[in-house]
């Protein structure tokens, strides 16, 4: 006869809980970029604070270009700095050390008058110190001299043309405009004397003859005397 188990170990027994082995598997995980700065919206404008990177082709196109060296400075306000390389010499024997200096890089909320929000960006402090001087970052981004344009970089220009969009710099230019004495500015409001508008005119003829594919040339009365005339090599 087999040996019988207590009764108290066979109910200790029965209340564990039944082990299951269960097959977990794997989660895919994909992740996307981050974008560099997250803007807050514009109060009562349809117009996004433009990204640092994106392209978009409805503003101008910086007129210096991608800083080729340090890459870095293309998403921020980081004006002429750069990575400086150089070297540690000992006081007693003379030895040099390889090292790098870094520009001092911040990330600030700096407050636009003319948009009405806080503008995130990286920015160094010799940057910082220049906005306090000229009276903030509208006016930082307004400058007119071609170092200040320079210093800005691509991501200055994308914010130099945003602020430029704003009510409030359209009427300052317009203010301007009328101090020296100039009409106002009207883009494309020319009208011809056959009623038209002098660009829509224009965009019309052009459509018109690249339809029936014409060839774009000079009218008689419109070519000068001796305009394509062929010239004699000069004798020595």
């Amino acid at each position: 006869m087999p040996p019988s188990l207590p009764i108290h170990t066979c109910l200790r027994a029965a209340s564990r809980p039944a082990t299951t082995t269960l097959l977990t598997t794997t989660r895919a995980l994909s992740t996307t970029a981050p974008t560099l700065y997250k803007q807050p919206r514009v109060p009562g404008s349809d117009i996004p604070i433009p990204s640092v990177t994106a392209p978009l082709p409805e503003i101008p196109p910086y007129p210096y270009g991608p800083r080729p060296f340090y890459h870095q400075s293309n998403t921020g306000l980081y004006g002429a700095a750069r990575i400086r390389f150089g070297n540690n010499v000992s006081e007693r024997n003379e030895i040099k050390t390889r090292r790098k200096w870094r520009p001092n890089v911040h990330h600030k909320r700096l407050w636009s008058a003319s948009l009405g929000v806080f503008v995130r960006t990286r920015v160094t402090t010799r940057v910082l110190r220049t906005i306090d001087k000229a009276g903030g970052l509208d006016e930082y981004l307004l400058g007119r001299k071609p170092q200040r344009v320079k210093d800005l970089g691509p991501w200055g220009w994308r914010l130099r043309w945003r602020i430029m969009q704003t009510p409030a710099l359209q009427e300052r230019f317009a203010l301007e405009r009328a101090a020296l004495g100039l009409p106002p500015k009207e883009e494309g409001t020319e009208i011809l004397p056959d009623g038209t508008v002098a660009g829509d005119a224009l965009m019309a003829d052009t459509d018109r003859m690249l339809a029936e594919e014409a060839e774009f040339g000079l009218e008689a009365e419109d070519a000068e005397d001796g305009f394509m005339r062929e010239e004699t090599k000069p004798r020595q």
